[in-house]
């Protein structure tokens, strides 16, 4: 083990002794209290605060580090614009006013930064082989990364609003025409406008869905 492996054993065995667990209202700020948005306040969004997101969101695992998640943030009325087009009658309006609005996509080519990101074997040829394989890695771990997302803008007080009524051929005609990128959501970002929170629809009890083996 190199020193580099045990300064990171040590950072972890640090942070586990600064916070054991989140207090209560950490998580209802992320989970129990937490909406999702249809209405925004007239507020901006500072791009500093957009690095900030980034910033907590790359640090969510994903297979092998592959990072696939490449994302949009439409700030101008210009960019929404070309949006428009490929959304659903009902997504228009609150797309069109949120301060933010991030289309993640997924980068179906993510396996040439592999070196980069997971030195440790060369694990480029996982992908390669397999256009199936590839493609199936680039869209789960960019729906991951897009949760992550989500989190992060909570845990930074923002709010978000995900959605997938828009067509992605669309989108992908608009905004990915000519490179290796294929959208997979699109997500609202800013202060939401707690007057226009739809009532919180039922969820499943653990009884439910969960089976203790």
């Amino acid at each position: 083990m190199d020193n580099d492996d045990l300064k990171a054993q040590q950072a972890i065995l640090d942070a586990r002794k600064r916070v054991q667990r989140l207090d209560d209202n950490s998580l209802d700020l992320l989970f129990r209290e937490a909406r999702s948005h249809n209405g925004w306040q007239e507020r901006r969004v500072d791009d500093g605060l957009l690095r900030q997101l980034f910033d907590l969101m790359k640090m969510g695992p994903t297979s092998a580090n592959c990072s696939p998640a490449r994302i949009l943030l439409l700030k101008t009325a210009q960019a929404k614009a070309r949006l428009a087009p490929a959304l659903s009658s009902d997504n228009m309006q609150k797309t069109m006013t949120a301060p933010v609005v991030a289309i993640l996509g997924y980068d179906t080519h993510f396996y040439d930064h592999m070196k980069v990101l997971f030195p440790h074997v060369d694990a480029k040829p996982w992908f390669t082989s397999s256009e199936e394989l590839a493609l199936e890695t680039a869209f789960r771990n960019s729906t991951l990364q897009g949760a992550y997302l989500m989190l992060a803008a909570r845990a930074l007080g923002l709010d978000a609003g995900p959605m997938s009524g828009f067509s992605n051929a669309k989108v992908d005609a608009e905004f990915f025409s000519g490179t290796t990128v294929k959208s997979n959501f699109i997500c609202g970002l800013g202060y939401g406008d707690a007057a226009k929170v739809m009532k919180r629809s039922p969820r499943f009890r653990f009884e439910d869905v969960c089976t203790l083996l």
